[in-house]
């Protein structure tokens, strides 16, 4: 039995929240993107989002010509301007990504995904600048310049990576940071830049990076990087499967850049992990599982201990980086797939939203906090394996002595495991469709409601004994209020068919 403690609790950071990735920025043209959007931010409400392509030929903001016989460059922000306004709409911000190359601009044509995103370094270093400072005056101009220094700009995405920097060529990297990054201050002193981006693994980047800002003073507001536990791609045609280490490795790189960056110039700026997940391969069904979720929720409940943000990638399967979808569950990076389903992890992100700001405890699992209003809320999880080697307990058993000012004690538990919130396991049983017919999306979205439970329970000396028992891969929510019984003196329920009670 855990005896949660009654004093003040501590404030519990909401970095889970601060930013979520998306699929290429262009995508928000679509309705079905908007929509999904727009239910993520009415049940979880993340204050950012991160996503590649601000640059690239699908957003058509790089736009040279030739007159009287001399190129030139014309800026235009069409798409930029209606991607923008829909997410200030639904209330949220950019966290800028600058790239990818226009390809009019490119060194080369080495590009990346489906969609082809260049990531080669510019033709010209004095008409990239002039095309950032240009993306950011406009910005400033539309949207205000109070508003724009709250949207941080980071500079490109892995350039450790072959794929998206060619040649992973870091004194190139370092150029295209440095020009970008005074660039970006030319248009404001107060506007964020930051960097390197990098992936799981490069961590020895992060010191050469802040080297060489130090010794060029190279502006430099904030550090991110990304971190993933999955090993290999073992693949298999339209998708692939993956080895997991333990999600504590997610928090030590997480960490990784306050330790190393301890006694350079770098040490104390704000770190943000602008891409994280279990796997980083977009067609994993591991993604789409009630695993997922608790695999990742000691990762929400501790994750601000360790970093200033953490960005899950991504909200939603409207992505297409290897291609459009396949078939309907196919293991998409997305906390929603197409047309709004919600996946095992999207409740997770759902509890933690109606978590409270005052933390009382936490531990392997659970987290205890409260309300301003008194409530007092657990979010509990089944430890997994990430291995798979054992099939794990079928049942685990919480109990928790909760602090309570009541008598009585209203109790409002929400679940997902294998079985409830779980579409994926219906889509299963209903023969895996491919492009789910009208009847059957709806019983997915009914499949995805969580499990609820409602009861009463006593308050003795102050406390609420809670006694939970939790199902294989459960992440619950239980929400605990005092009850002020408001009932009237004549309400009897023995009564209800008329006779008198005995």
């Amino acid at each position: 039995m855990i005896h949660v403690p009654d004093g003040p609790g501590r404030p519990f950071p909401d970095a889970w929240r601060f930013c979520v990735g998306t699929g290429r920025l262009d995508l928000a043209l679509r309705s079905d993107y908007r929509a999904s959007l727009a239910l993520i931010q009415k049940d979880i409400g993340f204050r950012h989002i991160r996503g590649h392509g601000l640059l690239s030929d699908g957003m058509g903001v790089h736009r040279p010509y030739t007159w009287q016989d001399t190129r030139r460059v014309r800026h235009s922000f069409t798409y930029v301007d209606q991607v923008v306004d829909a997410y200030l709409e639904l209330g949220i911000r950019p966290f800028l990504e600058l790239g990818f190359m226009p390809q009019a601009l490119a060194s080369g044509d080495q590009t990346v995904f489906w969609w082809r995103g260049n990531v080669t370094p510019p033709g010209d270093e004095r008409e990239w600048a002039a095309l950032v400072r240009a993306v950011l005056r406009h910005l400033v101009d539309r949207y205000g310049l109070a508003e724009v220094r709250t949207w941080p700009v980071e500079v490109w995405n892995e350039p450790n990576l072959p794929d998206f920097w060619q040649g992973a060529d870091e004194a190139a990297y370092h150029r295209l940071y440095e020009v970008t990054a005074h660039a970006v201050k030319e248009v404001d002193a107060s506007l964020q830049v930051g960097g390197p981006a990098i992936s799981p693994g490069a961590d020895d980047w992060l010191d050469r990076f802040a080297e060489f800002t130090e010794r060029h003073d190279v502006p430099v507001d904030f550090v991110s990087k990304h971190a993933y536990t999955s090993g290999p791609a073992q693949h298999v045609p339209f998708g692939s499967y993956q080895t997991l280490a333990p999600a504590e490795d997610l928090l030590e790189q997480f960490g990784t850049p306050r330790e190393r960056l301890k006694g350079t110039r770098l040490a104390g700026l704000p770190v943000h992990i602008t891409e994280f997940n279990s796997s980083y391969c977009p067609d994993n069904p591991v993604h789409d599982t009630a695993f997922n979720a608790a695999y990742l929720a000691p990762v929400l409940a501790r994750g601000g201990d360790h970093a200033d943000s953490f960005s899950y990638w991504t909200f939603s399967d409207v992505f297409e980086e290897a291609g459009v979808p396949t078939t309907f569950f196919h293991g998409g990076f997305g906390l929603l797939t197409h047309r709004q389903v919600r996946k095992p992890t999207y409740h997770l992100y759902a509890f933690m939203a109606r978590t409270g700001p005052e933390l009382l405890a936490r531990g392997d699992d659970h987290l205890v906090t409260r309300h301003p209003d008194g409530r007092v809320t657990v979010l509990a999880w089944a430890p997994v394996d990430p291995a798979g080697r054992t099939p794990g307990p079928e049942r685990h058993r919480l109990r928790l002595l909760l602090p309570l000012d009541a008598t009585e004690a209203f109790v409002r538990r929400s679940t997902v495991d294998e079985e409830y919130g779980n579409a994926r396991t219906a889509w299963q049983r209903m023969g895996s469709p491919r492009s789910p017919d009208r009847h059957q999306l709806g019983i997915l979205h009914e499949a995805a409601e969580p499990g609820r439970r409602h009861l009463r329970l006593p308050v003795a000396d102050g406390r609420v004994d809670l006694d939970l028992t939790l199902a294989r891969h459960e992440v619950t929510l239980v929400e605990v209020s005092p009850v002020r019984d408001e009932s009237p003196p004549w309400a009897d329920d023995r009564r209800l068919l008329g006779r008198e009670p005995e």
